[in-house]
């Protein structure tokens, strides 16, 4: 688990009484404006201090009877050209574009014209007929409220999807995936059935409209967020897409906030068609901080257009997304924060006790907040292209603005972030063991063909010491010190396999002792230069287990590969298989 998972701090939405109902923008004097001079200095000292090569969009609102207060501006680089951030520049907001999706679900159960309808207590088995889980209760009762609330009992399994996956292939092997906790037990975040709930549309309207199109039709076009769009091409030919920023070959025992060798992420989607992408329902959105700041309005006006007044989204579907119905966090982690609850695409809590209701987002090279305290008016939006420390930069900023504005406890969340970051970095470490000097070797060399019903079929390759003899293995064996500079250790029998996955191109198994490995998901990313290797989950121990079987030959992967909910157990059990996260039978 990453460090910002720690500060994760979301909310969701309350009564709001007092608001005006149309917007009218005010003019304040510098001393009293949102982003003041004083909250500028804070922002650029922030992004100094933990060296970010990125920067910052930032909106900030706040309505009262006289109108609203919006007030959006750009901090610090949106590429490593030096182009500056500005309140027009775009950024992906990842799981912020869950909101859309439960929105967009709400609408279609207030359509009465439904034939037949659908309620937030509908059971997807009676909508979806592909839909099949391992566990036959939760295949049978789950609702549309146990997917937007991340209690199906599945963990995340972010490896699973491929680009090359649409729905239906993706829906096909969800009966596969092994459920980490019982159904309705437990928060477990999980992409996977955001994505089943922007098919809703497609599987509900006789026009068989797709999802992007659907939330540009009743969301995006009548609260005229004219910039925001599901489709990489359109940001990118409107010239205001940002770059995602990267740190790479930092040596962070010499300095943990090192930049290091600075890389421009390439757009993490390679390919949406006219339909969006597979993940657009769970993070395809990209946005500025100008339609940020009326989105934050909409919300605090309960679905209304800040300029027409028009109710867009019906209020009470604005109230399902925010009541809590599953718990994030049953403890507080600061003696400013609550304990959290989760909605649909919103967390709720208490900070300094005012209401927050916010969500975080995060895509290779972005990360995103969008936050509102509902009685007192006030909205926030933070967008970061720091594709290292945005999720902590993002975290201080947001506070330092609500202090400030809410005239709160001015909590040092700088200094507590980077001690956080600093004891993470150290847990890291004291978990790592060592190679043996003479570690025992495998029972056998384990290259070849292995399938895993859900993750798909990979090729395992030999490097390193020896090399692989298997034709098949050929291509790779010719590429790989190319396509993955710096990954490989020469000295160490490795297994490397490509996999066409969203989040990782390659995998590394490198030989640790015995039949265990220590595994790493990469993602080779080719540039003018030749290639660099973003590798995934850095800082998680994750173990490849190899095991001859009376039965059945393969390899178990432990450690949090998963992706399991905060205080689920690993599996347990007597063999590798048993024991096994996510298990590949040999070929």
């Amino acid at each position: 688990m990453r460090l910002w998972d720690l500060f994760l701090l979301v909310s969701t939405p309350v009564v709001i009484y007092g608001l005006p109902s149309k917007q009218a923008p005010f003019q304040v004097q510098p001393e009293n404006r949102l982003l003041s001079p004083d909250i500028d200095d804070f922002i650029e000292a922030v992004l100094a201090d933990w060296k970010s090569p990125g920067g910052l969009g930032v909106a900030v609102v706040r309505g009262d009877d006289d109108g609203w207060q919006i007030e959006t501006k750009g901090y610090g680089y949106a590429t490593l050209g030096g182009s500056k951030v500005s309140e027009d520049t775009l950024f992906c907001i990842g799981s912020n574009s869950k909101l859309f999706n439960v929105l967009a679900t709400g609408l279609l159960i207030s359509n009465n014209s439904l034939a037949p309808r659908v309620s937030w207590d509908s059971k997807i088995a009676d909508i979806v007929p592909e839909w099949e889980l391992r566990d036959p209760v939760a295949s049978a009762r789950s609702t549309i409220v146990d997917l937007m609330s991340h209690r199906t009992g599945l963990p995340r399994d972010d490896l699973m999807y491929a680009w090359a996956d649409d729905i239906h292939s993706l829906l096909a092997r969800f009966k596969f995936l092994r459920p980490s906790a019982e159904f309705r037990d437990k928060w477990q975040y999980n992409n996977n059935m955001y994505t089943l709930l922007s098919y809703l549309p497609t599987v509900l309207l006789q026009s068989k409209t797709s999802y992007t199109q659907y939330v540009k039709e009743h969301i995006f076009d009548p609260l005229g967020l004219s910039s925001t769009t599901f489709f990489g091409k359109v940001a990118m030919e409107s010239g205001n897409l940002a770059e995602g920023i990267t740190r790479d070959q930092v040596n962070r025992t010499e300095d943990l906030f090192g930049q290091g060798t600075l890389r421009s992420m390439p757009y993490w989607i390679p390919v949406d068609g006219n339909d969006g992408s597979l993940l657009s329902g769970a993070g395809g959105v990209i946005m500025s901080v100008r339609d940020a700041a009326t989105w934050l309005q909409t919300l605090l006006l309960k679905g209304r257009n800040p300029l027409t007044n028009e109710t867009v989204i019906p209020p009470e579907i604005i109230e399902k997304a925010a009541t809590g119905v599953t718990v994030v966090s049953g403890q507080a982690i600061h003696p400013a924060l609550s304990p959290v609850v989760y909605g649909g695409g919103q967390a709720i809590m208490a900070y300094q006790g005012h209401t927050l209701i916010e969500h975080g987002g995060s895509t290779p090279g972005f990360r995103t907040q969008i936050a509102r305290l509902p009685f007192d008016n006030l909205g926030v939006a933070v967008f970061s292209n720091d594709d290292i420390y945005g999720d902590q930069i993002m975290d201080i900023v947001k506070f330092g603005i609500i202090d400030k504005v809410v005239s709160l406890e001015q909590i040092d969340w700088n200094s507590l972030m980077k001690a956080a970051a600093v004891a993470n970095y150290e847990k890291v470490l004291s978990q790592k063991f060592p190679r043996p000097d003479n570690p025992k070797p495998p029972t056998a060399l384990w290259q070849g063909r292995y399938k895993n019903d859900a993750y798909g079929e990979i090729l395992l390759c030999l490097v390193g010491l020896k090399w692989s003899t298997l034709p098949e293995c050929s291509q790779l064996i010719d590429e790989v010190y190319t396509t993955l500079p710096g990954a490989i250790n020469p000295s160490i029998p490795t297994l490397v396999a490509k996999w066409d996955k969203i989040w990782a191109s390659h995998v590394l198994l490198e030989h640790f002792d015995g039949d265990l490995y220590n595994a790493s998901a990469l993602n080779s990313i080719a540039t003018d230069d030749g290639f660099w290797v973003n590798r995934q989950a850095r800082d998680e121990l994750i173990t490849a287990e190899f095991v001859i079987g009376e039965d059945e030959t393969g390899f178990g992967l432990t450690g949090g590969i998963w992706g399991a909910g905060p205080g689920v157990d690993p599996p347990n059990g007597d063999t590798v298989r048993e024991r096994a996260e996510v298990w590949f039978k040999k070929l």
